[in-house]
């Protein structure tokens, strides 16, 4: 009887930052060491050289590549693998900005193309933990054209011209290709993103490494990706259901919703072409799916799991007030 596919869970890979703190390890439990300090951890990717691996069931040891050439639509979902190909296509990291990240911004799909550097590159984030008055850097202020945006970023007076957000726990933000932003100290967040690797630092703060080095800067690069539109909000608005899912982020490359539970919650994916990831941000839940009882899954807050696409019902049983992202492609 050929072995039927179940959800999956990884081992994150991890990432040294010169703005990583401590709240991997001290948040999520995840050792980083002998990391100095860990920005990031990559609970789910499929991005070449930095591939999660799976650790439960009889796929374990497989990377997550592998296993799409494999099942295909069984695991992605038919239109989703007509699509992508062998190469999964969403990225989930959890991030832990000690100090300000660079100023950024990333290609969309059609300029990622034209350079020829695989996808674009829009996410979106979901503020896990915020210091009081932390802020994060989305977009601009004010109508700006290309030569005054030079003139500001040569003069180390970028900042003045770009929106800064305040924000708090529960906060969402969807960072489109395009936009220019920046995440600020005391921010923990998980982030959902294109699979794509590409980002186009405009401004690094004049930071030098131990070695009084200086990052990579790409302002010539940077130019044709860059969206120099106001928007009138920057900050995604939903309303938390208790015991439901509330709809946060639905873009052409991923559609992101809240589930908040203290009671087990059925979900019904039969109508859904597409792989199902929860990301879970608070408390921890058991997955049982299609009636099965093994093998369940649990995840903690700071884990991802994969439902295979060939899955169509689960139940989700919290151990007590409980936080996923449901993340998949419509």
């Amino acid at each position: 009887m050929e072995k039927q596919l179940y959800p999956l869970k990884f081992s994150p890979v991890l990432k040294d930052k010169i703005w990583g703190g401590n709240k991997i390890k001290s948040v999520l439990g995840i050792d980083f060491a002998p990391l100095p300090n860990c920005g990031e951890a990559w609970v789910l990717s499929g991005v070449d050289g930095n591939q999660t691996g799976i650790v439960n069931g009889f796929l374990a040891g497989n990377d997550l590549n592998e296993l799409v050439e494999v099942y295909m639509g069984d695991l992605v979902g038919d239109k989703v693998y007509e699509r992508f190909g062998d190469e999964f296509p969403i990225l989930v990291k959890f991030i832990d900005a000690a100090d300000y990240l660079s100023i950024q911004v990333h290609p969309d799909d059609e300029l990622a193309a034209k350079r020829n550097i695989g996808y674009g590159k829009s996410e979106m984030w979901y503020i896990i933990d915020a210091d009081p008055g932390a802020e994060l850097i989305s977009g601009f202020s004010e109508k700006v054209d290309q030569q005054t945006y030079l003139k500001h970023l040569n003069d180390k007076s970028l900042k003045q011209i770009l929106n800064a957000e305040k924000v708090t726990a529960g906060d969402v933000f969807y960072m489109p290709a395009g936009r220019v932003h920046a995440l600020g100290p005391g921010i923990f967040l998980a982030e959902i993103q294109q699979t794509s690797d590409t980002t186009y630092r405009i401004y690094d703060w004049d930071r030098v490494d131990s070695e009084g080095k200086s990052r990579e800067l790409h302002i010539e690069e940077a130019l044709d990706a860059i969206d120099f539109n106001v928007y009138d909000d920057y900050k995604s608005q939903y309303q938390p259901k208790q015991n439901g899912t509330a709809t946060l982020v639905n873009s052409p490359f991923f559609t992101t919703s809240l589930i908040q539970l203290d009671q087990a919650l059925a979900k019904d994916y039969s109508e859904l072409d597409s792989f199902v990831i929860y990301v879970c941000v608070g408390g921890s839940v058991t997955i049982v799916h299609d009636g099965e009882t093994e093998p369940q899954v649990t995840i903690s807050q700071g884990e991802a799991i994969l439902l295979p696409a060939s899955i169509d019902r689960v139940d989700i049983i919290p151990s007590s007030d409980s936080k996923l992202l449901e993340v998949y492609i419509a």
